[in-house]
């Protein structure tokens, strides 16, 4: 099939560092160019791609300080797919609504999958306008949250078989990957260490937007002795970061879409402990990949019992449902059923 896979501008293909959707999205196009798709991908000029590379600005704007209204990038893109339309059987938006007005009329199957938190209020108008654009959820849970879009499937993300390997948490310590800000915890991580008798290690990207809570709220737990802060970490470092863990802590307090950073840790085959919340019961498996917990307490009692679990087991749930190949091959389903909604008499191959 020839396919637009559409970016947003903020990060590169993958990013260089932190970057949820933007990462997905490289793992999507890479997979489909190696099932012999021929993929163009929009997204800034700095990204690394087997795909054709279409860009309207060299750098990730998020990297470059000379960038000031993004949003003002993402339309110059979204005219260029536009006016490219015709070259594609299908196009997959990655940068939720921005686009809907100018592509979703020029007749070429479009979707757009919703990358985001959806509990806003805003958003409802926006899908009550566009209540003809198929979208998918990356979780079930994430649907609660904007009940009127027009959802056609729910495809849960997936990583490269082999971009991470398994470690056999030989490092003695609990791990925190992501992003400091309320919503991920960092905060109730470091209390649930410190409960559970254990040093906990701190990978976490600190955006302009939450560094007064940094300053004011973790800052100063970050010099008790049984806690480490690493810094915002490369895709290169995390099999040794997570593989060496003996569990990661995903104390969240929001209703996360999916949380890509479980399925990393367990491709490291590294159990998870998680606070019920969001996409978390969909994606651990209680009592095999790791522990699903309503308080901080739970969550250090579960700390207690995590030799029970089989690392080996926990790589193998990951290897059957995690990985970009079977994300790609959902995606050409949902591609092919649109195809063919919009071309009855055309067999899409």
């Amino acid at each position: 099939m020839k396919l637009a896979q559409v970016s947003p501008i903020y990060e590169a293909v993958p990013p260089k560092f932190y970057g949820g959707t933007e990462r997905v999205v490289s793992y999507l196009t890479e997979e489909l160019v190696a099932q012999g798709h021929d993929v163009t991908l929009f997204a800034s000029g700095d990204s690394i791609t087997a795909a054709k590379l279409a860009s309207v600005w060299p750098r990730a704007s998020r990297l470059d300080d000379s960038v000031r209204d993004p949003v003002a990038l993402h339309m110059a893109m979204i005219e260029t797919v536009a006016r490219r339309a015709h070259e594609f059987e299908a196009i997959h938006l990655h940068c939720d609504y921005l686009g809907y007005g100018l592509l979703h009329r020029t007749g070429v199957p479009l979707v757009s999958t919703l990358h985001g938190r959806l509990d806003m209020p805003e958003l409802r108008p926006i899908y009550d306008l566009y209540n003809d654009v198929p979208v998918v959820s990356i979780s079930d849970s994430q649907r609660l949250g904007l009940p009127n879009a027009n959802y056609i499937a729910t495809v849960q993300h997936g990583l490269p078989e082999k971009l991470l390997t398994p470690g056999a948490g030989a490092g003695g310590y609990l791990a925190f990957l992501g992003r400091i800000s309320p919503e991920k915890g960092p905060d109730a991580a470091i209390r649930i260490a410190a409960m559970a008798g254990m040093p906990i290690k701190i990978a976490a990207k600190v955006d302009k937007a939450d560094r007064d809570y940094f300053a004011t709220c973790i800052a100063p737990l970050l010099k008790q002795s049984h806690v480490e802060f690493i810094g915002e970490i490369g895709e290169a470092d995390k099999s040794e970061f997570l593989g060496n863990a003996t569990a990661l802590i995903f104390p969240i307090d929001w209703p996360e879409p999916f949380g890509l950073t479980m399925i990393e840790t367990m491709a490291c085959g590294t159990p998870v402990i998680a606070r019920r919340r969001g996409s978390v019961p969909e994606i651990i498996d209680e009592g095999v990949t790791g522990f699903i917990v309503d308080d901080e307490a739970q969550a250090a009692a579960a700390v207690r019992r995590l030799h029970r679990l089989d690392r080996h087991k926990i790589r193998q749930v990951f290897e059957q449902r995690f990985t970009a190949r079977r994300m790609a091959q959902d995606y050409v389903e949902v591609y092919r059923k649109l195809g063919a909604a919009a071309h009855p008499r055309l067999r899409i191959v």
